[in-house]
């Protein structure tokens, strides 16, 4: 079965989840999403798959956010559609395991998708 990490090497946390897969084994695929940045489909399903909402995957401390305007009231759609197109927004790191995913923080938090 697949794993993919959404990494950005610049993010301690994204740098140490990686780490932590590779300690156990696990040689996952790595997207580097501020390069390659998710499509709303993916975005959609990601957010599910973390049990989550839009709000809830959103790096609200970003500039980009306060230049967007968004607010809690923002309608889902238009936080997917930030998170696309400004894909530094994109709370980090994910790592997505089958149909599963989880967010590395803690870093841990991931290892739960392998058990």
């Amino acid at each position: 079965m697949a794993t993919t990490i959404w990494h950005n090497p610049r993010c301690s946390k994204s740098r140490q989840t990686l780490a932590l897969l590779k300690e156990q084994g696990v040689d996952p695929v790595i997207r580097r999403y501020l390069e390659d940045a998710p499509t709303e489909a993916e975005l959609v399903e990601v957010i599910d798959q973390l049990g989550i909402t839009p709000w809830e995957l959103l790096r609200r401390t970003e500039a980009m956010f306060k230049t967007l305007g968004l607010t809690k009231n923002s309608p889902d759609g238009e936080l997917i559609t930030a998170m696309q197109q400004h894909p530094l927004l994109i709370e980090r790191p994910i790592v997505v395991h089958g149909n599963a995913a989880a967010m590395g923080r803690p870093p841990e938090q991931v290892m739960s998708l392998f058990h």
